[in-house]
């Protein structure tokens, strides 16, 4: 089995993504939204490159603001861009841009901040030309955590225990039930027990590290006569 050190986008995401050209009818996209159950949709240029994404809100403008008056004098920008979809007739001009939108490759974590951020629902995941290859939702990034306990803790000890901190955690053990991985046993240097626990908190669908983890001594910590020993 394959050990990962970090998943990314790529191991989540829909790689059959929908998406519309910028040329789209206001209806073709309505009707796409309905029938497929989306609440939001890509758009394109014709290299595949996506240059913004239409919501539900966004076309629901026109139905905001059919039958007001003319836009007033003192409309503030976001107002007046809220206007001109109520009038769009194509995806160019109802969406919004530019997408927000992640490189392949990218860390489910990362992915999460920049949702996050940008209070956005899902991410399309573009190459390096900005051509659209897939999409990845909230809901696809908390698969992470439906990993089975063994595929967690063979991640633990081949990659962290073995690899990353090879020759230094021997003695020390995993343990994992329900996402929460108990790691215990002895290491010489304190900095080696934090640097497993930080480690293991990387692995995908770790939810929590239980630390039972003792050592010889504690390096971290340098007093006026040298390093403390036999703290733990």
């Amino acid at each position: 089995m394959e050990t990962r050190k970090f998943w990314t986008v790529d191991d989540v995401m829909t790689e059959q993504v929908v998406s519309v050209a910028d040329t789209a009818s206001y209806r073709s996209v309505v009707d796409l939204l309905i029938r497929r159950r989306f609440s939001a949709v890509p758009v394109v240029d014709p290299f595949q490159r996506v240059i913004g994404v239409v919501s539900e809100a966004d076309l629901l403008r026109k139905i905001e603001y059919a039958g007001e008056e003319a836009p007033r004098l003192f409309d503030g920008r976001r107002r007046r861009g809220e206007r001109g979809k109520a009038l769009g007739q194509i995806a160019r001009d109802l969406m919004g841009a530019p997408a927000v939108t992640v490189l392949g490759g990218t860390s489910v974590a990362a992915a999460a901040r920049l949702m996050d951020k940008e209070s956005v629902k899902r991410l399309p995941v573009v190459d390096d030309l900005g051509r659209l290859i897939g999409i990845v939702t909230r809901g696809d990034l908390l698969k992470v955590h439906l990993r089975p306990d063994e595929d967690i803790r063979a991640d633990v000890e081949n990659g962290v225990l073995r690899h990353a901190l090879a020759g230094r955690t021997a003695s020390v053990t995993a343990e994992v039930d329900d996402g929460v991985v108990i790691l215990s046993g002895r290491v010489e240097q304190a900095s080696t027990a934090d640097e497993a626990l930080r480690l293991t908190r990387q692995v995908p669908g770790v939810v929590d590290v239980h630390d039972q983890i003792r050592y010889d001594y504690d390096d971290r910590t340098m007093l006026g006569t040298g390093i403390a020993y036999g703290i733990y």
